[in-house]
């Protein structure tokens, strides 16, 4: 007979203190791969993301805890399951807080995170926005199809220095020499150039600078000392780039139309639900054929007011945009507004894990669940 430990591991087991071992990330690092996984310059004007509590220095992370939405019973699991940071989707901290007492449930949530030394970070509407976030995994629910952002995302930053370009033509000389000196001696000018053109058969230069909005003012207030070479001037607003398949919503083309009644049952699949929210767009029927599906977790009507489609997806929109909607042919479907959302931290834990390198253990919350049921 095999001692106890060799039987054990024959049966695949191992025995106590032979778990493979991860090790621990610093908070600071870990903060700084999540904001890799999804820059939080992604994320709406309006949002409030990144880290929201943090304890103090230094914090090593073990276990990273998944939540859609931190309650105080999700906040109990967090403690009970030794999570060092909890990653809410929704952030748990919206609107400013005035003081931190133990009076209402989200000034509470704050106290216990700090008494057990746990950070708080959300991302929010940045997940809503990379390619490999929430509404990419809404999308699935579809079946085969393809999609594109309803609202892209623009790149954080200009490829060149500067928010404006500026061109003009102006005659060989002293006075070019002049022009140039002053206004290279400009703050906030970049990217000055010079090239040889021919205007109405004679030679000239084409200058060609980047600059600030602030730059802007100065450069037309020197142009402008001279009529001939203002009237001749050209300003380009420079715009950020578009970041492919990034951005708010999608628009999604089935690779083969289904009815209205076969999405409804791939969509009750897809999100684990036993019903949803339908209204019918006019004029058409459960039989009717689906080719192009809006869709926006969470709460879609801002996103998709206006947008062509025989479907729109989301968790929840305001009465009059769904009258809207049905008055103009499209079929409506309604999930709630977390259940379209909560789904996709089973997906997240795991791209996660790839993403830190099995650094740290992930953990979804159990406790997490939409507040509203049927009665």
């Amino acid at each position: 007979m095999l001692p106890p430990c060799r039987r054990l591991l024959c049966r695949g087991i191992r025995p106590l203190g032979r778990w493979p071992s991860r090790s621990a990330m610093n908070l600071g690092e870990l903060v700084s791969a999540l904001n890799d996984f999804a820059s939080l310059s992604l994320a709406e004007s309006w949002d409030n993301v990144g880290l929201l509590v943090e304890p103090s220095p230094p914090h090593a992370v073990n276990t990273l805890f998944l939540t859609n939405d931190l309650t105080e019973g999700v906040m109990e699991e967090a403690v009970q399951k030794k999570a060092d940071l909890i990653l809410s989707y929704h952030p748990p901290i919206f609107t400013p807080l005035k003081r931190v007492t133990w009076k209402t449930w989200k000034e509470r949530l704050v106290v216990r995170a700090l008494e057990h030394r746990i950070g708080i970070y959300s991302p929010h509407t940045a997940y809503d926005a990379i390619p490999h976030g929430v509404n990419n995994w809404l999308t699935k629910g579809l079946g085969a199809c393809t999609s594109v952002p309803l609202h892209p995302s623009a790149a954080p930053s200009y490829p060149a220095e500067g928010t404006h370009r500026v061109e003009f033509c102006v005659d060989n000389g002293e006075h070019l020499e002049t022009l140039l000196s002053k206004i290279k001696g400009i703050p906030e000018i970049s990217s000055v150039t010079t090239l040889p053109a021919r205007v109405e058969g004679e030679e000239q230069t084409r200058v060609s600078l980047n600059c600030s909005q602030k730059a802007l003012l100065e450069v037309v207030a020197l142009l402008s000392k001279n009529s001939l070479l203002y009237h001749k001037t050209e300003i380009l607003l420079l715009e950020k780039p578009l970041l492919p398949h990034t951005g708010m919503g999608r628009l999604c083309t089935l690779s083969e139309p289904v009815s209205l009644l076969a999405i409804i049952e791939r969509i009750k699949r897809h999100l684990k639900l036993t019903h949803i929210r339908l209204a019918v767009g006019m004029g058409k029927t459960l039989e009717s054929p689906v080719k192009k599906a809006a869709l926006c977790a969470g709460s879609g009507s801002s996103v998709l007011k206006g947008v062509e489609a025989d479907l729109y997806l989301t968790g929840e929109m305001s009465h009059h945009d769904v009258l809207d909607a049905v008055a103009n042919g499209i079929s409506v479907i309604l999930c709630e507004h977390s259940n379209t959302e909560r789904g996709f931290l089973s997906e997240l834990r795991d791209t996660l894990a790839i993403h830190l390198q099995n650094k740290i253990n992930i953990i979804v919350s159990e406790k997490d669940r939409d507040p509203l049921q049927v009665a």
